[in-house]
């Protein structure tokens, strides 16, 4: 048959044998999602098309999460307006504060995507849930209007690059800095429409949040897609999370690929993206001396349980830099009790460090952690472009969890290593 994981999925959404790069396809959608930003544009949208319902009222999720809790009037407006659609067409998946989390851990979490699904999102990091073994990917506001009224979208059938991952990371080593090098040694348009499959013994050793970070930074290496194969790995999250049914989707063996790249885990080293792409990156030893102001932990792409544990075994027995300003988001209420009760937020506040709310807020500086001008950030965040978490003239350098908390101890870009 000569398809990727991505093909079969997209062909079996759209009842076709087979789908080959460049076609335009129409697939069935299994979720449609959207946030406070996005879904006031599309919920006017659906309106313009007339319908007093939903294609399916379980198949939606609105997640309000970029400037929730609410950090003023104008944010307060568009949530209301979202919430009395959602109640009016009894939408099943509304998360508001005290159920939500930011949106692309909390749907896995809640078993709302899962194995073979074909999901958009009016967000640009919906390729998250690739780590499922799903087709995911971001769509603009009209085309999640278009998805809640038919339950299909259109798609072209993207190339695929085949990354081959082999051996294991090194110790401090996460998926943070595997993606982050992928996207420094290919560019930001390195991917661009592609799908990124990740296949290869080295798969087996990545955890599922490893994952997750990794399939979400896939469109900052502009691709289309990120994803992983199914593995016990991945059923033991599907089974734990999930009651939804699923299915498994297999590469062929003589699928076509665009290229493929082979990574070696064992040589990947701590990395940090300086301002202001993500694919200018350094390894930690070409870092210098680089002072901070602040340090942000969580967000969409490293606020799961794995991130909070990983920065609590830096900062235990250390300060905060007086300094420094050192804020964690867990990224769910879930994520965020369970860190409580494994005792990491004593070790977080002992520490110096704030602990808030789920919340988008920092990562798009919107509120919860905004830049003044000439400020400089960690952030373990997807993003660093010119003035993306506040001032135009701050700076965010991008890392894992774990040089993210050394350099908030350590006052400057900075490993553990140094402590």
């Amino acid at each position: 048959m000569k398809m990727t994981m991505t093909q079969k999925i997209l062909a079996k959404h759209a009842n076709l044998e087979y789908v080959e790069p460049g076609q335009l396809i129409m697939a069935d959608l299994d979720m449609v999602l959207g946030n406070d930003i996005t879904t006031p544009v599309a919920v006017n949208e659906f309106r313009k098309i007339g319908l007093d319902k939903v294609f399916d009222k379980d198949k939606i999720a609105i997640v309000p999460d970029h400037f929730c809790p609410n950090k003023d009037i104008k944010s307060a407006e568009q949530v209301k307006f979202i919430r009395e659609f959602a109640k009016g067409m009894s939408v099943s998946n509304f998360f508001e504060v005290g159920q939500m989390g930011i949106e692309h851990a909390l749907l896995p979490e809640k078993g709302l995507v899962t194995a073979g699904d074909v999901v958009i999102g009016a967000d640009s990091h919906t390729c998250t849930y690739g780590a499922l073994g799903a087709f995911s990917t971001g769509v603009g506001s009209t085309d999640m209007a278009s998805g809640m009224a038919t339950g299909k979208a259109w798609f072209k059938i993207p190339e695929a690059i085949k990354f081959t991952l082999i051996n294991k990371l090194s110790k401090n080593i996460s998926g943070k800095d595997l993606i982050l090098h992928i996207i420094g040694m290919i560019g930001v348009d390195g991917a661009l429409y592609k799908s990124m499959e990740f296949v290869g013994e080295g798969v087996k050793t990545l955890t599922i949040d490893d994952r997750f970070t990794i399939a979400n930074m896939a469109i900052e290496a502009g691709a289309k897609n990120g994803i992983f194969p199914v593995d016990d790995i991945t059923l033991e999250y599907i089974k734990e999370h999930s009651t939804k049914p699923y299915e498994v989707f297999e590469a062929d063996e003589d699928a076509i690929y665009s290229e493929e790249i082979v990574i070696d885990l064992s040589k990947i080293e701590m990395t940090v993206s300086f301002p202001h792409l993500p694919d200018n990156t350094r390894t930690i030893d070409e870092v210098g001396d680089i002072k901070i102001d602040q340090v942000v932990i969580g967000s969409c792409t490293n606020g799961r349980i794995q991130d909070m544990r990983e920065a609590a075994s830096v900062f235990k027995g250390h300060k905060v830099h007086p300094e420094v300003r050192c804020i964690i988001f867990p990224a769910t209420q879930k994520i965020w009790k369970q860190a409580m009760n494994e005792g990491l937020f004593d070790i977080f506040i002992d520490a110096g460090a704030a602990i808030s709310t789920p919340t988008c807020g920092p990562c798009l500086g919107g509120h919860m952690g905004v830049l003044a001008k000439g400020e400089r950030a960690v952030s373990t965040t997807n993003r660093n472009f010119v003035g993306r978490m506040g001032h135009p003239e701050s700076e965010v350098y991008l890392s894992s969890p774990i040089v993210a908390a050394a350099s908030a101890i350590l006052g400057k870009i900075g490993s553990p290593d140094e402590l």
